[in-house]
């Protein structure tokens, strides 16, 4: 098989979707892999390293896209991207479909398999997306302690306090994978955290495993209970698939303190307050009803170098198991790939995007041959 590796188009998006080392493996493997000039570089990855492993590397994305059978990024394809994209070729990356209709419907037009990190389960989890919410869970903390400083735009609260004064307050919104690491960065810091959970063997074992952190059953009291206090506010919320829930309205935050920070991690997902929208490394933030929002879609890019050997770690295994098989060979070995398949033959595939956005769904399991 052939397979593309474009680069990154998206603002900001430093990250590549495969390093040297798996490169080596794919053309061990037999197959063809197609590089674009310069794909590593906002990751350290030269292209001298890739093509010392077999790479072939190309001067534009039109070359790649039009030549490979596989491609496989890191972010959901942009508008240029999509133009280039036919029927019959694979798609492996991040997509995030439930929070855009209209990528939704572009990438089911043009016939390809698009395949989503991001809903691929494995025993109850979600192993291809778990690396980047380490990340982005463990920046949240840092990026939200640094925007509550007076000259970020933030109230002057520094989290971890002093002697004689008291930590500042983290509130948390989620305890899986982003929640644990955003809350264990903030306990680290010194800051005062509650986690708030809806599952209570969840709660009971961060519990056990989170010293000095509290957990608080989820629901609209608590949260305005405690949000008047909170200093820094992370939404950390997921629903596999699906829209992220909208938890904070416009009224609930509007109890926050003036000057109070709020990361949204579950941007890529639509966010989980009415306020959210996207943003960028460049352009990070803005304000609503008072509180500094950080709202940036591609938060694990920052550390591109990090991210990209995390992802590419959960990802290369998948990847050359497409590549040997194909997408049917490779469901009839892992059938948790099919939960990834988001559009296959012209088809939406994935139920809880189609419930977001009120399409017709097509089981992909009949479309595999």
């Amino acid at each position: 098989m052939i397979i593309g590796i474009p680069k990154e188009c998206k603002a900001q998006e430093n990250r590549v979707s495969m390093v040297p080392g798996s490169v080596m493996e794919l053309v061990k493997r037999g197959h063809r892999v197609l590089m674009q000039r310069g794909a590593g570089e906002g990751a350290s990855y030269p292209d001298e390293l890739y093509i010392a492993q077999g790479a072939e590397i190309v001067a534009d994305e039109e070359t790649v896209f039009g030549t490979a059978d596989l491609i496989v990024k890191v972010k959901e394809p942009q508008p240029k991207e999509l133009a280039l994209l036919r029927s019959g070729q694979i798609l492996f990356t991040y997509l995030h479909l439930a929070a855009d209709k209209t990528l939704t419907e572009k990438l089911i037009a043009t016939g390809c398999t698009a395949i989503a990190y991001e809903t691929i389960e494995v025993h109850r989890r979600l192993p291809l997306l778990e690396p980047m919410s380490e990340i982005a869970g463990r920046m949240s903390s840092i990026v939200g302690s640094y925007h509550l400083a007076k000259h970020r735009g933030g109230r002057g609260c520094l989290l971890g306090g002093v002697p004689g004064v008291a930590p500042g307050r983290v509130v948390v919104l989620g305890g899986g994978t982003a929640g644990v690491n955003a809350a264990r960065v903030a306990t680290g810091i010194g800051a005062d955290v509650t986690i708030l959970e809806v599952d209570f063997e969840r709660m009971r074992f961060l519990d056990i495993t989170m010293s000095g952190t509290s957990t608080v059953y989820s629901n609209e009291a608590n949260l305005a209970e405690l949000l008047p206090r909170a200093d820094l506010v992370i939404g950390a919320v997921l629903v596999p698939g699906a829209k992220a829930p909208k938890l904070i309205t416009r009224e609930m935050l509007a109890m926050m303190p003036k000057g109070s920070v709020f990361v949204d991690i579950a941007v890529d997902q639509g966010g989980c307050a009415v306020t959210t929208r996207a943003t960028t490394h460049e352009n990070p933030t803005y304000e609503e009803e008072g509180v500094l929002h950080y709202c940036v879609a591609n938060m694990p890019g920052a550390y591109s170098r990090t991210a990209t050997q995390a992802l590419n770690n959960v990802t290369h295994s998948w990847t050359m198991l497409i590549a040997d098989r194909g997408v049917s060979g490779a469901c009839s070995v892992r059938p948790e790939l099919i939960g990834g398949i988001q559009t296959m033959h012209g088809k939406l595939t994935c139920k809880p995007v189609a419930e977001a956005h009120g399409m017709e769904f097509t089981d992909p399991t009949g479309l595999l041959s």
